[in-house]
Formats: C-alpha cells, sequence, structure tokens
C-alpha cells in the first residue's frame, strides 16, 4: 500500500512536464520567426532604399522620387501595410569628393508576429546613389 500512495503523487507529472516544456518550445519559435521577419524586412527596406536611390539619380529623374520609388518597391515584395508603416524621403547631399550624392532615407519599424504587440522593432535604412551629370 505504501507503494501505491507513492505513484498517486507521481500522476499527471508528464502532463504538466509536457505543457512546460511545449510553451517554452512554442515561445522560442516565435522569437526565431520575428527575428527571421525582422531580418527580411530591413533587408527588403535596405534594397528598396538603394533601389529608389539609384533610380533618382539618374539625369532626366528629380530627386524628389527616390521616396516613392522606395515605398513602391518595398509595397511589391512584402506588403501593401509594411510600405504604409514607412516614411521614407529622398535629398540631395554634397559629398566630400565635391560629388553630388542622392540621398533616399526609410525609418518605420517591423510588424510583430503577435498583432497585440504592435511594432516593437524599430527600422533605420539609407540608400546612396552618385547624381548623374545632365
Amino acid at each position: 500500500m505504501a507503494d501505491r500512495q507513492g505513484d498517486d503523487g507521481e500522476r499527471g507529472s508528464a502532463v504538466v512536464d509536457f505543457v512546460l516544456v511545449s510553451v517554452l518550445i512554442v515561445v522560442l519559435l516565435l522569437a526565431v520567426l520575428q527575428v527571421a521577419v525582422y531580418v527580411h524586412v530591413r533587408n527588403v527596406v535596405t534594397a528598396s532604399a538603394q533601389e529608389g536611390a539609384r533610380y533618382a539619380a539618374n539625369a532626366d529623374v528629380d530627386s524628389s522620387v527616390g521616396a516613392a520609388r522606395a515605398v513602391e518597391v518595398v509595397a511589391g515584395a512584402t506588403t501593401e501595410q509594411t510600405a504604409a508603416g514607412l516614411v521614407c524621403t529622398s535629398a540631395e547631399e554634397g559629398d566630400p569628393s565635391g560629388l553630388t550624392l542622392v540621398v533616399v532615407r526609410c525609418s518605420g519599424s517591423v510588424p510583430s508576429l503577435l498583432a497585440d504587440l504592435g511594432n516593437l522593432l524599430p527600422l533605420e535604412v539609407t540608400g546612396r546613389a552618385v547624381k548623374e551629370a545632365a
């Protein structure tokens, strides 16, 4: 009888262990997925800012259209919602060597996998290209 009472104290412990470990694994999986989303969106926005700067650096194109081009590329590569969350600017700046650069800056945040958390991951990238002479 003493052994039977000892067994009663262990009943259900496997279920509790499974739940605790499962919650930990799911949290780690979501964290890894969030990092993957952040890296992907950051790379897309960086490439889009560079594309916008190259587009605006053409001789027959106004430098101010680089920001719109960057947002357009982001919308095509990700979602309209991600593109709408970005603020991009485009301007000409001087280089110490005397060249004129078109600089496209985009800032915003990466959406989280859990919508209730909001946008916790800030994002700020810059793309530059040498302006062609007219």
